[in-house]
């Protein structure tokens, strides 16, 4: 049943154990998505408050300065939330949230895993794909003319 070494359970290691820290490998997937929507959030909340500066510069130039002046002083460059801009939203979920989360999954894989990573997914390959049988080799290493029985 095993893969390769990086990814083959150490003796002893009970299916739960697997099972578990699978499901914290599948968490930390979901936290790495949720990241990813808030860089992007970050992103466009920036590339909309420079649309929003050009917006009034053409205000102004169309002689809507009145307009402009409201737009200017209350929108362009204000906080997202109270105190903060989105840059300070990612610092703090980056150096709070998401870093003790990626700590806790890492000790969790070091402690029970010996820091090997997706062995529950590795596992869930062997039994899912049709062994010897092209495009489902176990590894790259099996493409080599090695066996796509592995």
């Amino acid at each position: 049943m095993s893969v390769d070494d990086a990814h083959t359970r150490p003796p002893g290691t009970t299916d739960q154990t697997v099972e578990a820290l699978g499901k914290l490998s599948e968490a930390l997937e979901v936290v790495e998505d949720a990241r990813g929507d808030l860089y992007s959030f970050h992103r466009k909340s920036g590339m909309a408050d420079l649309a929003l500066g050009k917006a009034v510069e053409l205000l102004r130039e169309a002689g809507h300065d009145d307009l402009a002046d409201r737009i200017d002083t209350d929108l362009v460059g204000r906080n997202t939330l109270p105190g903060r801009w989105t840059f300070q939203l990612v610092e703090e979920y980056d150096d709070d949230y998401y870093t003790a989360f990626k700590e806790h999954e890492r000790r969790a894989r070091e402690e029970l895993m010996g820091g090997k990573r997706h062995v529950f997914e590795a596992e869930m390959k062997q039994e899912r794909r049709t062994h010897g049988r092209a495009h489902h080799e176990a590894t790259p290493a099996d493409l080599e003319g090695g066996d796509a029985r592995g």
